[in-house]
């Protein structure tokens, strides 16, 4: 399915009816690991809406010029957002995706009935760890799947396999270089969003950490955080089973918050 918001048009999947729950994915991936890890766990829930796009310069999302900061892409998924849903929405975000999620949810608080980070990039990150395999030989796939999972196990590496490496082939290489050039946030001073949260973090994250998602957690007046033991920046894949019962906590209070409305 395609959607023009703005000058970008983006590409996207979606399953099920019901409240929207926009996912967004990291960088160097596409929608394709977004929906295997998150999927399983929304499709499960009933009565909602799972939207996946491809962010700009990923999957078959292009990125136009014009795009030239993470503002412009801030800017591009707000109006795919407000556009795709029509109404209040929900929204998930893994690592880059977690970065444009928590600022959309900041910024269109009104909007945003719950927000779930997992992973995410923040600014300020600190104290990350050093690399480390806490299960298999250590010695499968190719470096990118070393350096990503913590857990590297067959299964593990057909995952990365199906969902992870074929989105490398389609990443804009130009784009990326340019919108990373100024990939930090303008700060706008909008305060941190006040609604339902959850924020899970893995402690033997090498990628971003999880230092910054416990600075989020204080400024977050209703939000929970799990820090992960074994788990890196590849916990939805690692952890499916605790990231869905994380979720399905988190779910619970956005319904607690809806009946109060």
């Amino acid at each position: 399915m395609e959607l023009r918001a703005g000058e970008v048009v983006f590409h996207y999947v979606e399953h099920g009816t019901g409240r929207p729950v926009v996912v967004l994915h990291g960088a160097g991936v596409d929608h394709r690991e977004s929906e295997a890890c998150f999927e399983p766990v929304l499709g499960d829930a009933a009565g909602l809406r799972r939207i996946y796009p491809d962010l700009p310069g990923a999957g078959y999302t292009a990125a136009p010029a014009t795009l030239r900061s993470a503002d412009d892409v801030l800017d591009a998924v707000l109006r795919f957002a407000e556009a795709v849903t029509g109404g209040d929405f929900l929204l998930v975000g893994h690592s880059a995706g977690g970065y444009y999620a928590q600022a959309m949810a900041a910024r269109r608080a009104t909007r945003v009935a719950g927000l779930a980070l997992i992973c995410p990039l923040l600014p300020g990150l600190r104290d990350i760890p050093a690399h480390r395999v806490v299960a298999g030989p250590g010695d499968l796939g190719d470096d990118d799947f070393r350096g990503y999972f913590v857990v590297q196990t067959p299964a593990m590496l057909d995952r990365y396999e199906r969902f992870v490496a074929p989105a490398a082939e389609l990443v804009d290489r130009a784009a990326a270089r340019r919108i990373g050039e100024r990939w930090q946030l303008s700060p706008d001073g909008t305060p941190p969003y006040p609604g339902p949260t959850t924020i899970v973090a893995g402690r033997l994250d090498s990628t971003v950490g999880y230092a910054a998602a416990t600075d989020l957690f204080e400024r977050c007046p209703h939000a929970s955080l799990t820090v992960v033991d074994e788990a890196g920046h590849a916990l939805p894949h690692e952890q499916p089973e605790l990231l869905r019962a994380l979720l399905a906590e988190w779910l619970t209070r956005v319904a607690r918050a809806r009946d109060r409305t």
